[in-house]
């Protein structure tokens, strides 16, 4: 503005002559400048500031509840309040989550739960029985899931160990697990993989062709994988240990799992003591490394060989990396912090994602990569609580 101001002939040359009138130009060219670049450098500003949308309506921003140290989050919603609410993972348009939720109360057990469109959870198991680990099957129009409800009218009920004694973690595997596929919208349910021992923890390609799932029918935990009706089952894992958790690749060509990691030298008295867990159908998963595999069973391979409980596995969206839930950096006797790591597919470059001092666990990157979805204890009203929370995701 000050080259056109002087750029008028009278102007110019009135200015030249009197050194009042130039300073005064330039101060105001100067005025001038300075109230564009500052309308210019709100106009940045308001738009930095924007405010956050998340992907799942109804989700509260909380990103109070974002640690010192957790750099990938750009914003955090929290998406359910109080009860147990765990394994949310998305449907295939990143639009919605399944997920189980417990609510709070003596002899309450797990449902399974769909965010509407609307945000707003959605029942998708009958109530029967105990559920597990539901996935969204393509088309986002069924939702699978692991249920006892054939066998059990209400929620099972069994020992649990106390662990406030220094009694072990365990896991109970029921054999009455049966995976269904329940309508979102329309009520409908259909038994996809079912027979005596324990089927359950399914999930689905992002290619959207095959299953792979945790499975008892060959005498172990192994992992197998099945079309999307339930026929064509191969097995993949044939290990002794509990091979479970796992999750495709993007691309379809990988599998990324947990399994039970024996300790060098311990191993027959380790195995004795798995195998008398399994009769019981129950497992302690207190000792579990991350593993890669192809889906037809070739290319096992030890990701992590951190120590302690590693399990909750999800690949990146460049498939390059493991995101993972850990308590290998918790002090002895701690357990309870578990907390999100990368890694490597070969190990290395391992990096801490979340700093809560509790528990943070079922990381799952939505399809486009842009947001992360998991459960953790932070900011909850009562201890032990965890709800889902979704988490802007930056690098």
């Amino acid at each position: 503005m000050t080259q056109t101001a002087l750029s008028r002939p009278t102007a110019s040359l009135q200015a030249l002559r009197n050194p009042s009138l130039l300073l005064a130009s330039m101060a105001a060219g100067v005025a001038l400048s300075s109230c564009a670049y500052d309308e210019s450098a709100k106009a940045l500003e308001d738009a930095e500031e924007a405010p956050a949308i998340s992907p799942i309506p109804n989700a509260v921003l909380k990103n109070e509840l974002i640690e010192p140290g957790e750099t990938h989050f750009k914003n955090l919603w929290q998406l359910t309040f109080g009860g147990q609410n765990a394994e949310a993972y998305w449907s295939f348009a990143d639009d919605r989550l399944s997920l189980q939720i417990t609510e709070d109360g003596e002899g309450k057990c797990d449902r399974i739960y769909a965010t509407g469109p609307d945000g707003t959870m959605r029942p998708i198991s009958n109530g029967q029985g105990v559920t597990t680990c539901s996935f969204f099957m393509p088309g986002d129009q069924e939702v699978l899931y692991a249920s006892t409800q054939s066998s059990h009218a209400s929620c099972p009920k069994w020992d649990k160990p106390n662990t406030a004694k220094g009694e072990p973690y365990t896991w109970k595997i029921w054999p009455e697990y049966d995976i269904y596929v329940a309508g979102v919208s329309d009520g409908s349910e259909r038994v996809l993989i079912d027979g005596y021992g324990y089927d359950a923890e399914a999930t689905v390609s992002p290619r959207g062709d095959r299953i792979v799932f945790t499975s008892t029918r060959s005498g172990d935990l192994e992992l197998w994988t099945c079309d999307l009706e339930g026929g064509d089952l191969q097995q993949v894992t044939e290990e002794l240990g509990y091979d479970g958790g796992a999750f495709f690749s993007h691309d379809g060509r990988q599998l990324v799992f947990r399994s039970t990691a024996w300790t060098p030298g311990e191993e027959a008295a380790e195995q004795a003591s798995y195998l008398e867990d399994f009769q019981r159908w129950q497992v302690k998963p207190g000792k579990m490394e991350i593993f890669t595999i192809s889906p037809d069973g070739s290319n096992r391979k030890q990701v992590t060989s951190l120590g302690g409980a590693n399990f909750a596995p999800y690949f990146t969206p460049d498939d390059q990396q493991v995101i993972f839930s850990s308590n290998h950096h918790d002090a002895p006797g701690g357990a309870l912090n578990f907390d999100l790591f990368l890694c490597d597919l070969d190990g290395n470059a391992v990096e801490r994602v979340t700093q809560s001092a509790y528990f943070d666990a079922f990381p799952m990157f939505s399809h486009d990569g842009r947001f992360l979805a998991f459960s953790s204890n932070r900011g909850g009203t009562k201890p032990g609580e965890t709800n889902v929370f979704i988490a802007e995701w930056i690098e």
